[in-house]
């Protein structure tokens, strides 16, 4: 056996020999990479060789982005669950005893396969085929001198137990590390494709109304999670309800993202997704960080089973939620439910009407604060849409009178237009004036 056959066997037997880390394994890169270097792969040609090469080089370039193997390996083990990450996540990690071990093993190998020579590995294809496959070779060699020369860096203290517990705990484990929102796919979490970059420095208008959503997550984070979750201040569900296009949700998602460095993540669970509440709610007790469980739109047709288990959630059911979770909801709609008619007691002229209504009144009740939002004053719909017009460089800061006065007169008419005066319709005037200034009207 030559030494560069050894080198790549030593390898592949590192990332074998993995425990707590095992399920880096499945990754499609590293899988790519294995096949690359077991010599059963080698003694069925140079064809099949070339392209296990080809496919390994296509996926480093989708996961690299320039970044050096080692640097890749380094975030694909920071985003691996296990029993070692989700401990660290939680401060629950103490170094000590045998999973201490065995991550401290696991952690040293991955170090060292991360500093793998590709230029070794095409040394053992060169001495396996002995000048066959000459051209194909000599590309496999070019490109691997290349992966070696943007990856050389030696085993660092990045790669202990401590350094890495002390990133996930600030951090998260798994996908909770690299994204701030998230939706509700088949059970579990998935990271939002495209998540709103709103934040709270872009939004103008309601200060005291953000200000209590501010004031109550700020309460939420004020304690550690993991060992002191059952000690975190009680923050209140909060249920954000007015008029449509006033901010509602941009506020729950702006506050997400002022706050994730602090591990704050946002979860949006839609309507039609309820039933799994107390999965999600599960799923995420057992995690460190701390959670808005953001249900946007809320409102329920008579008779709606999911209604129930909100109430349930929020208050009166025998299980409690977990400490590291808050209810953000938003509603067009103060009590949710449609109430026909027909369920009013003067209509009725039963007297158990009024539970029926006091059932249906009880949902918004349970949040713990109600923030209204309501449609602005001309004035206040006016500066709005000023403040965004010249954040988006569409009104100059110094503009004059009259420039100013012909600005206002168009964001009224829009207003009158179109959907009537809310954030939203400013920042739709303004979006329609960056194009140019050809109106409808005119």
């Amino acid at each position: 056996m030559t030494d560069s056959e050894a080198y790549c066997r030593s390898t592949c037997e590192e990332l074998a020999g993995l425990a707590v880390f095992s399920g880096l394994r499945k990754d499609p890169l590293l899988r790519a990479f294995v096949k690359l270097l077991k010599p059963e792969s080698a003694e069925r040609g140079c064809g099949p060789l070339v392209a296990g090469w080809a496919r390994f080089t296509a996926l480093y370039a989708r996961y690299a982005c320039e970044a050096p193997f080692y640097r890749i390996l380094y975030r694909l083990a920071l985003a691996d669950v296990n029993s070692f990450t989700l401990a660290a996540e939680r401060d629950d990690w103490d170094g000590g005893g045998f999973l201490a071990a065995l991550v401290a093993n696991d952690l040293a190998a991955l170090s060292r396969v991360a500093t793998f020579d590709f230029r070794r590995l095409a040394g053992f294809y060169s001495e396996l085929f002995c000048g066959a496959g000459k051209e194909a070779l000599a590309r496999i060699s070019s490109e691997a001198r290349l992966l070696a020369e943007a990856g050389i860096q030696a085993a660092d203290d990045r790669w202990t137990p401590a350094a890495f517990a002390a990133f996930i705990r600030e951090n998260g484990a798994g996908d909770l590390a690299g994204h701030r929102m998230f939706c509700i796919e088949d059970g579990k979490l998935r990271p939002a494709a495209n998540s709103d970059p709103v934040r709270l420095a872009g939004m103008s208008g309601y200060t005291a109304e953000r200000q209590v959503v501010i004031s109550n997550t700020l309460r939420f984070l004020s304690a550690g999670g993991g060992k002191d979750a059952a000690n975190l201040p009680r923050a209140n569900n909060i249920l954000l309800y007015g008029d449509r296009g006033c901010g509602k949700s941009a506020t729950v998602k702006a506050v997400c993202n002022e706050y994730a460095e602090r591990g704050l993540r946002l979860v949006e669970l839609r309507k039609a997704e309820l039933a799994s509440l107390p999965t999600v709610m599960g799923m995420l007790a057992g995690r460190g960080l701390r959670f808005i469980l953001f249900i946007d739109d809320l409102s329920f047709d008579a008779g709606d089973g999911d209604f129930m288990m909100l109430k349930a959630t929020l208050e009166g059911g025998i299980e409690t939620m977990p400490p590291n979770v808050v209810i953000y909801a938003t509603s067009n709609r103060r009590h949710f439910v449609k109430e026909p008619r027909s369920d009013r007691p003067e209509s009725t002229g039963d007297v158990r009407a009024f539970d029926t209504m006091q059932e249906q009144l009880s949902l918004a009740d349970r949040f713990g604060v109600t923030v209204i939002f309501s449609s602005p004053s001309q004035d206040e719909y006016l500066r709005i849409a000023e403040f965004i017009a010249r954040r988006h460089g569409a009104l100059p800061e110094d503009a004059d009178a009259a420039r100013l006065q012909t600005f206002r007169e168009n964001a009224l008419r829009w207003e009158r237009w179109f959907n009537g005066r809310s954030p939203r319709t400013a920042a739709q005037f303004v979006e329609w004036l960056s194009g140019g200034d050809d109106f409808p009207w005119e």
